[in-house]
């Protein structure tokens, strides 16, 4: 759903050498995300004054992450032109989270010059544009003006970022209603959802609910900025509607009344949209003529439903297979429904289709067309990952020491924390590497469990500390974070599998996705082959495949993704019997953990009453 694909401490594996500040789970109010030039400015060496391929034209994509607004330009075979990044303020108090919608259009703006200037590419050559962007939710006034989601009235902060949980009392009283729609998200809403998100906004800042005239996903606010047209995307307000409404006629507009949500409902929907159509349909007229100005392109240039941030890596790798390791007899329709896509960065969104709905307890969906035009979508996640891989070697106290060796040798300290731990299983004659965290244990669930237990109380455990403070206990402790978040994408397969998928592959993209150890060790705990994609920025593809689906070169998303996706290096599970013995074990101390939390709950509840 909300995943930071372009989480900056993990460009190439961890934080790199110069600067960067990355705070999430602590830190001041506000937080520059970005490399201490302001600036990531990304093109091959050969196309810095090249230009487009003679008689091609290219397709931009569009990524507003939680740190940073990101453009990237592709060529009709799916390759990376160039890219840039620009950062994007972010404000954190407590549980809320909160950004401003005219800081991120200044950081699209300058991103996108920046791309096309560095690709050497003019703004005629720019044949389509798609947006996408994380799950967080717009307040805009009458008149398009911001409205303020903030305790203190700040109008710049009106949207509520994808991983504000100030709602976790709402979602509670949702989903004691029990209502019949809730079957769409796994028998109840989360924190992170929208829905309580509003609910929260009407019950605490009643002046702000009065003056929002549109709620908007921050992708339906970008084409809406962009085009002046209000048609929607299925994000995450707009699938709730449409895949209740798909079985249970009536059910959708009950919730809203039962939940006391009603006025949104009421006349045309103006407010949470009405009109909503399949990803990458082109908006009204393309680009308005000032929007195109401030983008650097042309007026006209058509412009795609946007998707969510994570639904456009899903179809930015999702079909990028290699023919000679995956022929196989099944048709491509069934064979797509074997694959779970890995978004993986600051958190990881994993997303499995299927022709049929599979209604999963704990797991968001089915969601009809959201990602893939006639396909049902299944949507779980773990809300930190490499936001967790921060936090956990960012607070131990040899991490300054670990950060200056990693700049001294020009590589990240993730990088290095690798080497130490390759280095370590050679000098303690360990049968394979994984072995060396055999004491030590870790449930990740330091934000709350999204799936597939759907505990967003759920807390984090990291077991078999001792007083060692040194570099390779670091190493370790790190070591058994990745497996910590290995074992719960296990239990998200396992568990989706059990209830009708039948998936036996996974396709990673994302930052964590370049970290060889953080790859490895998802293909030994799950026993899935894991497929890396050619391209490394798979969420630009994405939502530059829906700039090239408006711009008709395509005659819809599916075939899009088949001639733009194109896959890379395939990782396989350890054919060591003794790594798959090893890891069975760990996991059952892993599924321990939590039942273990849920009784000490219990214990404490009691001793309290």
């Amino acid at each position: 759903m909300d995943n930071d694909y372009d989480h900056v401490a993990h460009e190439s594996g961890g934080p790199q050498s110069s600067p960067t500040r990355v705070f999430l789970l602590g830190g001041p109010s506000w937080v520059n995300w970005d490399q201490s030039d302001r600036r990531d400015l990304t093109v091959p060496h050969q196309l810095r004054s090249a230009g487009v391929m003679s008689g091609g034209g290219v397709f931009l994509g569009v990524d507003v992450g939680t740190g940073s607004a990101r453009a990237g330009l592709f060529d009709d075979k799916g390759k990376l032109l160039g890219s840039a990044s620009n950062p994007i303020q972010i404000w954190k108090e407590k549980d809320c989270v909160e950004q401003s919608s005219t800081d991120i259009w200044h950081a699209v703006c300058t991103a996108v010059k920046s791309a096309c200037l560095l690709a050497n590419v003019g703004a005629e050559d720019v044949l389509g544009l798609g947006f996408t962007a994380t799950c967080s939710l717009v307040a805009v006034g009458a008149d398009g003006s911001p409205v303020s989601v903030s305790w203190n009235g700040d109008s710049r902060r009106d949207i509520i970022v994808w991983m504000d949980h100030r709602a976790a009392d709402q979602a509670g009283r949702i989903n004691s209603q029990n209502s019949v729609a809730l079957q769409f998200y796994g028998g109840g809403v989360y924190p992170e959802m929208q829905v309580p998100k509003l609910l929260w906004v009407k019950e605490n800042l009643q002046e702000s609910w009065s003056m929002v005239s549109r709620w908007m996903d921050l992708g339906n606010w970008l084409t809406y900025r962009a085009t002046g047209d209000d048609t929607r995307s299925l994000s995450h307000m707009e699938q709730w509607r449409e895949s209740v409404s798909r079985d249970m006629d009536g059910a959708d507009e009950d919730f809203w009344v039962e939940i006391g949500l009603e006025d949104l409902y009421n006349g045309s929907n103006k407010k949470i949209g009405h009109d909503v159509a399949f990803p990458g349909h082109p908006l009204g007229s393309g680009l308005t003529p000032a929007s195109a100005k401030e983008l650097g392109l042309l007026p006209g240039t058509p412009v795609g439903i946007s998707l969510i941030d994570a639904y456009a890596g899903g179809i930015g790798v999702m079909e990028s297979v290699p023919d000679e390791d995956f022929k196989s007899d099944m048709s491509d329709e069934e064979a797509i429904c074997h694959r779970m896509v890995l978004v993986c960065g600051t958190s990881t969104c994993h997303m499995a289709v299927s022709k049929n709905k599979l209604f999963i307890p704990g797991v968001w969906g089915p969601f009809w067309s959201v990602m893939i035009p006639e396909f049902w979508l299944t949507e779980c996640g773990q809300s930190a990952t490499g936001a967790l891989l921060d936090y956990v070697v960012q607070n131990h106290v040899a991490a300054p020491l670990l950060a200056n060796q990693a700049a001294s040798q020009s590589v990240s300290i993730y990088e290095l924390m690798n080497k130490i731990l390759l280095s370590m299983s050679h000098e303690q004659n360990m049968p394979f590497l994984s072995a060396l965290s055999q004491d030590t244990h870790v449930l990740p669930d330091f934000h709350g469990n999204r799936s597939p237990v759907a505990d967003p109380k759920s807390k984090g455990v990291i077991c078999g500390l001792t007083l060692d403070t040194s570099e390779k206990q670091l190493a370790l402790i790190y070591l058994a974070t990745i497996q910590g978040i290995a074992y719960g994408t296990r239990h998200i397969v396992d568990h989706c599998n059990a209830h009708g998928h039948k998936i036996d592959t996974l396709l990673a993209c994302g930052g964590l996705a370049k970290n060889s150890l953080y790859i490895q060790e998802h293909a030994d705990i799950t026993g899935c082959k894991i497929i890396l994609p050619r391209e490394n920025e798979s969420v630009l593809l994405g939502a530059a495949i829906l700039g090239a689906v408006a711009a008709k070169k395509f005659s819809g998303v599916h075939d899009a993704m088949k001639a733009l996706n194109a896959a890379g290096k395939v990782v396989r599970p350890s054919s060591d019997p003794r790594v798959k013995k090893y890891h069975e074990a760990k996991y059952q101390i892993f599924r321990s953990l939590y039942d273990q939390q849920l009784s000490h709950r219990s214990t404490m509840v009691q001793a309290l009453q």
